[in-house]
């Protein structure tokens, strides 16, 4: 006759016992592991109900649905008290096995403890301080260090979207290129992994690239663009880099349509190295006068004068100054209320820094695979929170006058070539045809 009881009730008659007789052990963590074992059954038993289309005690009817109640099966929850045992019912004699839609939630760990434990990971904890801070008031974890490692690796497969996903839908006005120096092998030098970003029509910064380049060598930096340029990058009107010259070389060859920017920030850095720690207060001011000139004729104009004060005596940074001077000035050819955005990578260096104070965590975090996982999240996390640029309607007609002037640059440099390659076409016809 037991066994014509429910086992939702079945768990009542054992409540109501140890109300009664009270036992030597927690009452109160006893009473909610077998009220929440209660409650699974009961909302198990009224699923299977409605697939029979009748309750646990109601007789057969000709409208009954196909099937009837066969016993139990014994399930697992997993909560804060620990492992719970449950009594699941099971239905047969059913034209589709009859499966238990709850159950099978049951079964799965919460959605958002899950991505509680990604984003943890993302901002630079290790498996080993998520399992310990995902834990009840016992100290029992609710996630492992191998349920964690398995759900960070989903990580890895966002990096993997991210870098193989469409760039067309992006109509790019500014692009910005720099190295990350990281880790990948345990024992063997730091190396390069590229890092792309932008800012689009719309003012929105995005980031759009990171893969592993050895180095900021020619080869890597250009297979690097060129992997953007395959996924629908279009060519931006201003590249913005450092002074590392495969990088210059790369954005050259591979985005001929674009001017090139210095960065005014890393060039600050190497004119300071050049100068007496007395002198640079007031050399650095006659820098910046040049840098942030109102046009480039008047920048040009003062830096006839840096180079006149101080060429007898620091002529090393003079010559660091000239270095590749005209890519230090580009950024004046753009609207007055973008140059303070667009003459440095600054953003690109304060994501480093982020990147790297997460990375720095995990001290035994090496690989290719698990440093750009990490890499990936940081940097990803970190661009959401980005503040765009506002473009007028005047600053849009003023990009849309330097696209029109560089596009008909780019026409004019290979005019000479289409022609010679047109009249080597005709003559080869006309050779055919006198053959």
């Amino acid at each position: 006759m037991a066994q014509r009881v429910p086992a939702s009730a079945r768990t009542g008659q054992q409540i109501e016992k140890l109300l009664r007789e009270g036992t030597s052990g927690d009452l109160q963590a006893e009473l909610i592991r077998l009220g929440v074992r209660r409650l699974v059954e009961e909302v198990l038993e009224a699923e299977a109900s409605a697939a029979l289309g009748r309750g646990y005690y109601e007789r057969d009817s000709e409208r009954r649905e196909p099937g009837y109640r066969n016993g139990y099966r014994r399930g697992r929850l997993r909560t804060a008290e620990g492992a719970l045992e449950y009594a699941a019912p099971q239905v047969s004699d059913r034209e589709e096995p009859f499966r238990s839609r709850i159950r099978e939630q049951l079964g799965k760990r919460s959605a958002a403890l899950e991505r509680l434990a990604v984003e943890m990971y993302a901002r630079g904890l290790s498996t080993r301080d998520i399992e310990a801070t995902l834990a009840d008031e016992e100290g029992n974890s609710l996630l492992s260090k191998s349920a964690v490692s398995e759900l960070t690796e989903r990580l890895w497969t966002e990096y993997e979207a991210f870098v193989t996903r469409d760039l067309s839908e992006y109509e790019l006005l500014y692009f910005y290129l720099d190295g990350l120096a990281e880790r990948l092998r345990p024992g063997q030098p730091r190396e390069a992994v590229l890092c792309a970003w932008g800012i689009v029509s719309s003012g929105e910064k995005v980031l759009l690239g990171l893969s592993p380049g050895t180095k900021e060598d020619t080869e890597s930096c250009r297979a690097f663009i060129q992997d953007l340029r395959r996924r629908g990058l279009r060519d931006p009107l201003l590249t913005v880099t450092d002074g590392a010259p495969g990088l210059i070389r790369a954005v050259e060859e591979c985005l001929p349509r674009s001017l090139r920017q210095r960065c005014l920030a890393h060039r600050m850095r190497n004119l300071e190295s050049k100068v007496p720690e007395q002198s640079w207060p007031e050399l650095r001011a006659r820098a910046r006068a040049c840098y942030e000139a109102p046009s480039a004729e008047m920048a040009r104009a003062l830096a006839a004068d840096f180079e006149r004060t101080y060429q007898g005596d620091l002529p090393s940074a003079v010559a660091c100054f000239k270095d590749d001077f005209e890519a230090c000035l580009t950024h004046l050819r753009f609207p007055l209320n973008h140059r303070q955005v667009i003459r440095t990578t600054n953003l690109l260096e304060r994501l480093c820094g982020e990147e790297r104070r997460r990375t720095k965590v995990i001290a035994n975090c090496f690989g290719e695979r698990p440093v750009l996982k990490l890499m990936y999240a940081a940097l990803i996390r970190a661009s959401e929170q980005w503040r765009g640029i506002t473009i007028s309607q005047f600053e849009r007609r003023q990009l849309d006058t330097i696209r029109q002037e560089l596009d008909e640059a780019h026409r004019r440099r290979h005019a000479p070539a289409v022609k010679a390659a047109a009249r080597k076409s005709l003559s080869g016809f006309s050779s055919t045809q006198r053959t």
